[in-house]
């Protein structure tokens, strides 16, 4: 056992420093050899040295047993060269293995938390995931900047939930889709959210406009302006106004939710700093309903519940959105209700659907006798419809149109209307109310 534990440690510590050294250099530029060289070798390293130790105690067990005479320990007599050379050896051998162990633990601590790692190592688990985060506006935030709680707890907690999900996928039995249930989500003051955005500014309005299509030939275009009033705390009071009146330290916002994505909230409770609490309950719900369930304080990632993972939440915002930007020529007739229609049909693959979806296009729009600036733009229309689904639609993961809802705003899912419904009350009669003009205008 020994021996056998002695050739695993040397053949691995062997393979590990040569491909070690190609990845000083460089070299591949893959991760699953950094998951080979940082994490596979010097597990086996690690195995081979405890092979050694346990067959030297199994030997020793053995000896103790045997009716000759109990073996002594053995004497180091220095004076000898053959046992100084053994000893030397030993201890440039125990130095060099700390050493590695050391330095491939390191690597395999900052390879763990790498972008590289988190989206890819896993392609199939975390390929949606990623390539949302890579599209988005947070893609240079970092993973373990919003996923893992700062100092030793928090990275003991993630590794800990990282061995449980490792099994999971060994084992073939990870949730599809994956889900984001609210106790794994980092508290906000932990996440990156506010090293970058300030909770305490006033920002005030902000425009956005708005374009839908129609499904007629022309792709009629509706423009619409919003003015958005963001406005948000005066620092140090319990005043503000607009949507991130939420976010005023002074107050505190609570509520109950009964389902996962954080969508159905019986209950909502305020407390402001003149010491007023006011509690607001659903209709048909009542306080001992609710007892014993868990109170979570509003923060960010409430309302932006997805802000490094954003997926589609319709085919028709999302071509909606393309057509908006310049990316498609509305000179294409039907192209909105074409390429929606494309978008929302149902394929085994994403290679199918690229397919489909050009097959469908071409298929529904007549372009027989078009110019080649007019084919040119259908291509072109097509690689950026191809590109959305590619982007937002994953069925081996199970993701589709609105798998994961967005809650900021109340067009594609409730949003605002998980508590401002007019029919959460308080005892004294109010509500949480709906009136639009409080956060926005539309001209």
């Amino acid at each position: 056992m020994s021996a056998i534990g002695a050739g695993l440690a040397a053949a691995s510590a062997f393979v590990f420093v040569w491909l070690a050294g190609l990845h000083l250099l460089g070299l591949p530029q893959n991760p699953y050899a950094d998951l080979v060289v940082f994490i596979a070798l010097p597990a086996l390293f690690a195995i081979g040295l405890l092979l050694i130790l346990v067959g030297l105690w199994v030997q020793r067990r053995r000896d103790r047993k045997s009716p000759v005479e109990r073996p002594a320990w053995p004497t180091l007599d220095l004076n000898a060269p053959e046992t100084r050379r053994s000893l030397i050896f030993v201890m440039a051998a125990t130095l060099i293995s700390l050493i590695s162990l050391s330095f491939a633990s390191q690597s395999a601590v900052r390879y763990s938390e790498s972008q590289q790692f988190c989206g890819q190592a896993c392609h199939q688990v975390m390929g949606p995931h990623d390539t949302a985060h890579q599209s988005g506006l947070h893609s240079r935030v970092h993973c373990v900047q919003c996923h893992i709680e700062p100092g030793a707890q928090g990275f003991m907690k993630a590794k800990l939930n990282g061995t449980n999900q490792l099994r999971l996928v060994l084992t073939n039995k990870y949730p599809r889709p994956i889900s984001s249930p609210p106790h794994n989500a980092v508290p906000n003051v932990y996440t990156s959210c506010e090293q970058c955005h300030w909770p305490d500014r006033f920002v005030g309005d902000v425009n956005k406009v708005v374009y839908e299509y129609a499904d007629d030939e022309a792709n009629t275009e509706t423009k619409t302006t919003l003015r958005l009033h963001v406005g948000g705390p005066v620092a140090g009071t319990g005043s503000g106004v607009g949507i991130h009146w939420h976010m005023n330290r002074a107050n505190v916002v609570e509520y109950i939710a009964q389902d996962e994505k954080l969508e159905q909230i019986p209950y909502v409770r305020v407390a402001t700093p003149d010491g007023q609490v006011r509690e607001y309950f659903a209709d048909g719900v009542s306080a001992a309903s609710l007892e014993g369930k868990p109170r979570r304080r509003m923060g960010c990632i409430d309302c932006h519940n997805r802000p490094a993972h954003r997926f589609g939440t319709t085919p028709e915002r999302a071509v909606d959105e393309a057509i908006g930007a310049g990316m498609v020529s509305t000179k294409i007739p039907f192209v909105r209700r074409e390429a929606v229609r494309a978008l929302r049909a149902e394929y085994p693959t994403q290679d199918a659907a690229l397919a489909g979806i050009e097959r469908a296009l071409r298929g529904a729009i007549n372009s027989e006798g078009a110019d080649r600036a007019d084919e040119a733009a259908l291509r072109r229309a097509i690689a950026v419809f191809q590109n959305i689904y590619r982007s937002n639609v994953f069925p081996s993961m199970r993701i589709g149109w609105g798998t994961y809802p967005d809650h900021v705003g109340h067009t594609t899912s409730q949003g605002c209307f998980r508590c401002h419904d007019e029919s959460h009350k308080s005892s004294d009669g109010r509500t949480i109310g709906q009136d639009c003009e409080l956060c926005h205008s539309m001209e």
